[in-house]
């Protein structure tokens, strides 16, 4: 009686069907769902392309998106675990290959671990592989020959548990992973390889009620040494010499087929066999990784991993109650918060900068609900506004299970070290640490600093040298030649089509369109801009300068304002993205001309300069509560001089996270939706005015609820 063949080519081919039908189940719901496999190639080993080819076929077939990235044979292991690190940071890849074997410079088992946990669909890094060996382990994914193997003898209805399985082959990619899932199936497994004597191999497999074969030697396994109605899996992919092929070559397995056929009772024929089995498995582990990503992409996570009040009475001080708290890691913090790794910046082990890219991420989702808390009359030592913010993001949060953000401003050093204090909230509610808080927190003032001065010294240099120059010699001096060759700077081009010049080479201007370009003929009497310090210095509030004999006694009063006053930290609170925040800088003006023109500072030159200062400033930071809760700290402008609130990007993002699928049902939409409580400084009539008036129409969002603190004091 000659064995049953187990198709492994017909059940390929359903578990495609099946793929695809699966993939276009969740369309249907979710129509930005799309399952991408990228495959990096090293070199150019026919082999592996044909591989490569193949697997791009099928996952075409599969509607799975699939890039394949190539790189030469000499690529230095730098470069490709660039590659990969790069790959592993982008959310629009949910799987990724490494196609082996790699040339010889290059350490497989480095690279193949170097593919992210989540995205190793080949399941051979050291997640998977371990998880695959523990007991309880749980792998993210299989790997996926081990995978197919096990798929094909359940389709055959071979009963595994409590029979004596041989493997033979101990290959990290075949062997070791089938005969721990044989394990897992509570088989009697005996792992062989090529050190195993002829005497014990051929013992163990006449015993043998399941024998998978993978050792890479043609017609290795004899029938003879099989068992009565075992079942024969043949992994093996060897090519022997046939004349009566095209190519002169036939495809065998490890496993003598003909001979193996009278013995075993189902056997994998090669080719038809395992090999579809291995692709189709591929596809699976992409859908399989592409619903989780999607899954963790866009739900809103519950927060369910408060940190434990220590209450004691008398309430210490608020920096006692801070330091005797422990914070969670940032990266925790922002793990539950949904933030991605690759979107987290930490500065330290308790604060981090967030990319601008998870609004990209995000931006399918609906917001959260918005909260604003304001307060009815500042007084000089603070109403409570920020305890009140801090402690309803922790009651929302640590105490009701609910995904919750505090957005607040990040303090100036000016009241930190005034009679205010700090503006960290205080008691137990307080954003932790509170030193770090108050002081620097990521730099961003101090970047706010230097981007204003930096102007107030271009414009004071600006009129030294157009006072100083002659047309000719300030042209130069603009628009300097660089290897014989002269450019508009780039942060020129805008000032010449203001000025109606329409023309892209400096050697064609006339002299009297250079001097309308070189000359912006400020006024001293009007410039509104002034230097700044992020502390409270009384003393520089009123100065002259230009009193160096270098300055051709071109002396003028002005003065220091603090760092949080400055125009530039109004627009980091407002703007959307670093294009847009480019744009505002630009067009701030900072004087006068003597015939009446506003001077900008795009005609300055410097909006470019100021935007670069203020790059890593436009990202929001996350710190968090006493309770664990996470905390968004972003730009600070006082709300008596200025708008007194934190920036758009920080409530857009926080929203974002906060938020919950569109497809969802109210009932669902009410359960999983979260919060950003947010807050206007000084009084209603200050702060939240200008919240309303700027910030909701500089971003388009409004508050579903407001929240006043009134207390006796105000």
């Amino acid at each position: 009686m000659s064995a049953k063949l187990i198709d492994g080519k017909a059940v390929a081919s359903q578990l495609r069907e099946q793929i695809h039908a699966d993939i276009k189940s969740v369309q249907a719901k979710h129509a930005d769902f799309k399952p991408s496999l990228t495959i990096v190639q090293v070199g150019d080993r026919p082999d592996s392309a044909t591989y490569v080819k193949m697997k791009l076929k099928a996952a075409e077939e599969a509607a799975i998106t699939c890039e394949l990235v190539k790189l030469p044979a000499d690529v230095s292991e730098f470069e490709l675990l660039s590659k990969i690190a790069a790959l592993n940071a982008d959310i629009s890849v949910d799987g990724i290959l490494v196609q082996l074997p790699l040339p010889e410079h290059l350490d497989e088992a480095k690279v193949t671990n170097s593919v992210a946990a989540s995205k190793d669909v080949d399941g051979f890094g050291p997640h998977n592989v371990g998880e695959l060996g523990k007991k309880g382990g749980k792998p993210t994914f299989l790997p996926c020959t081990p995978k197919g193997i096990m798929q094909l003898l359940e389709l055959a209805s071979v009963p595994i548990s409590g029979q004596n399985a041989v493997v033979l082959g101990r290959s990290d990619i075949v062997g070791r992973p089938i005969a721990s899932l044989l394990t897992k199936a509570n088989a009697n497994v005996t792992l062989l390889h090529s050190k195993t004597s002829a005497e014990s191999l051929r013992a163990f497999l006449k015993n043998a009620d399941i024998v998978v074969v993978a050792i890479g030697v043609a017609n290795f396994v004899q029938g003879s040494w099989l068992k009565k109605g075992a079942v024969v899996i043949d992994v093996g992919a060897n090519f022997v010499d046939d004349s009566t092929k095209k190519l002169g070559l036939r495809m065998v397995g490890d496993v003598d087929f003909e001979l193996a056929l009278p013995v075993a009772s189902l056997i994998t024929p090669v080719p038809g066999g395992v090999g579809p089995m291995t692709v189709a498995n591929l596809l699976d582990n992409v859908v399989i990784a592409a619903k989780a990503h999607y899954a963790k992409n866009n739900q809103t996570p519950q927060f369910t991993n408060p940190l434990k009040l220590q209450l004691q009475n008398p309430v210490p001080s608020d920096f006692e109650i801070s330091r005797a708290q422990q914070p969670k890691r940032i990266n925790q913090v922002a793990e539950e918060a949904g933030i991605l790794d690759s979107e987290l910046e930490p500065f330290g082990f308790y604060k981090a900068k967030v990319s601008l890219d998870i609004l990209k991420r995000l931006e399918n989702k609906v917001n959260g609900k918005y909260v604003l808390v304001t307060g009815i009359t500042p007084t000089p030592l603070g109403e409570g506004k920020s305890t009140t913010t801090v402690g309803l993001a922790q009651a929302l949060g640590a105490h009701l299970g609910k995904n919750v953000f505090a957005n607040v401003r990040q303090p100036s050093m000016g009241p930190t070290f005034g009679i205010k204090g700090g503006a960290a909230g205080g008691g137990y509610s307080q954003v932790i640490p509170m030193d770090e808080f108050n002081m620097h927190v990521t730099g961003d003032i101090h970047a706010i600093s230097m981007a204003n001065n930096l102007l107030a010294a271009a414009i004071d240099t600006r009129i030294f040298h157009e006072n100083t120059q002659k047309d000719a010699a300030l042209y130069k001096r603009l628009v300097p030649a660089k290897k014989g060759e002269r450019k508009f700077p780039v942060a020129f081009l805008n000032r010449l089509r203001k000025l109606g010049i329409d023309k892209t080479n400096p050697d064609d201007l006339t002299q009297e369109e250079i001097s309308r370009f070189v000359r912006l003929d400020i006024d001293p009497d009007t410039i509104t801009w002034r230097r700044v310090v992020d502390c409270n210095d009384r003393f520089v509030r009123g100065i002259t300068i230009g009193e160096a004999p270098t300055e051709k006694g071109m002396t003028r009063k002005t003065g220091f304002d603090i760092s949080v006053a400055s125009e530039c930290m109004a627009i980091l609170a407002l703007c959307t993205s670093l294009s847009d925040m480019r744009e505002r800088l630009g067009k701030m003006v900072v004087a006068a001309s003597k015939s009446g023109e506003p001077v900008t500072c795009e005609d300055i030159g410097c909006a470019g300069a100021l935007t670069a200062l203020l790059k890593d400033a436009i990202k929001p930071n996350i710190m968090q509560t006493l309770e664990g809760t996470p905390v968004f700290v972003h730009a600070g402008p006082f709300a008596n001089i200025s708008i007194g609130a934190s920036s758009v990007l920080a409530d857009k993002m926080a929203l974002k996270l906060a938020g919950t699928l569109p497809d969802l049902s109210d009932e669902e939409r009410q359960q999983q939706e979260g919060y950003v409580v947010t807050e206007a400084g000084f009084d209603f009539t200050m702060g939240g005015e200008r919240f309303m008036n700027i910030k909701c129409r500089a971003s388009g969002l409004a508050p579903d609820v407001i929240v006043i603190v009134a207390t006796v004091r105000a």
